[in-house]
């Protein structure tokens, strides 16, 4: 009777072993190689959108720039400088994107009076990598990016950099555990907590429910991709980041829900404006809000002497 228990223990024991192992796989998998939109369809819905105008993007003074990441890959970058100007504004994209999509910031940003850098995060676009780290990794390739505008444009240029979604996260974890060498940031929808957002995914695309299951996911995404989720925090180092920063997220956002863009705004010391929009779903505030997102960016420059009008 006890061999039969204790054969029976050990069965179950590697059933359980096996299911976990299968489920960590199988989720960080969903992780790391998040399906991305195509490259074609990314273009086709800004330019059916009327958000990218060809002939505008065909004929502006532009370049575009490899640039050498520490992490061992070339981004993929365009200089876009229709002006005569040292105010730049680097801007990232979010998971599942490319750099076409952040063209629609561009023509923003012209009539601001700042030339703008779009590039493709690790594994998007044109860029090398071979994972989606959500911020992690992507903070050191941001990295690269700032020091090849501050390279090109000198080291008293006036440099914002803009984010949306991961890339609004990327942004919040390079300022505040890099380097906070911007003269200031726009965070439009970041998640402030990875984990609690990984659990938001989990629970609206799996049967799982536990938070074991986030625990076993993060021990496998440290063996597997090198970090665990709470080291991709945006929460844990706002408070580091002295420059201004505008948080904006849409009240319809059911995706990175808006409370956490208010906890980050509530932790954010120093120079600071939070806007929420009534209208726009994920990553969607521009698109249906763009003449008062335009004027809300204007007026936190203003307020910060950072644009002179």
């Amino acid at each position: 009777m006890k061999k039969r228990v204790i054969i029976w223990t050990s069965v179950l024991t590697s059933v359980l072993t096996a299911s976990t192992t299968v489920l960590g796989y199988v989720f960080t998998n969903k992780l790391m190689y998040m399906k991305k939109k195509e490259d074609d369809f990314i273009l086709n819905r800004e330019i059916t959108s009327k958000r990218l105008d060809e002939v505008w993007f065909n004929e502006v003074n532009k370049t575009e720039k490899w640039i050498e990441s520490k992490n061992g890959y070339s981004l993929k970058a365009i200089f876009v400088e229709p002006l005569e100007t040292k105010n730049y504004v680097i801007i990232c994209h979010g998971v599942t994107e490319n750099k076409i999509n952040s063209l629609r910031f561009v023509r923003m940003f012209e009539r601001l009076g700042f030339n703008s850098v779009v590039y493709d995060h690790r594994r998007h676009g044109d860029s090398g990598g071979k994972t989606t780290s959500f911020g992690f990794y992507e903070k050191i390739d941001l990295q690269a990016v700032v020091e090849a505008v501050r390279a090109r444009v000198g080291e008293d240029a006036v440099l914002g950099i803009h984010g949306e979604s991961m890339g609004a996260a990327t942004t919040l974890l390079y300022a505040g555990s890099i380097k906070d060498d911007a003269n200031f940031y726009i965070s439009d929808c970041a998640f402030s907590n990875f984990e609690e957002q990984v659990y938001n995914i989990m629970r609206q695309t799996t049967p799982l429910r536990s938070s074991l299951a986030i625990r076993f996911a993060s021990l496998f995404l440290k063996m597997r991709d090198g970090y665990t989720f709470n080291l991709v925090s945006p929460i844990e180092v706002v408070d580091k980041i002295e420059k201004p920063i505008l948080f904006i997220h849409s009240l319809q956002d059911d995706f990175i829900l808006p409370k956490m863009t208010e906890a980050l705004y509530e932790k954010k010391i120093g120079p600071k404006t939070l806007k929420l929009f009534d209208i726009g779903a994920h990553a969607k505030s521009f698109n249906e809000n763009s003449e008062e997102y335009e004027q809300v960016v204007a007026d936190f420059l203003l307020e910060n002497k950072l644009l002179n009008k």
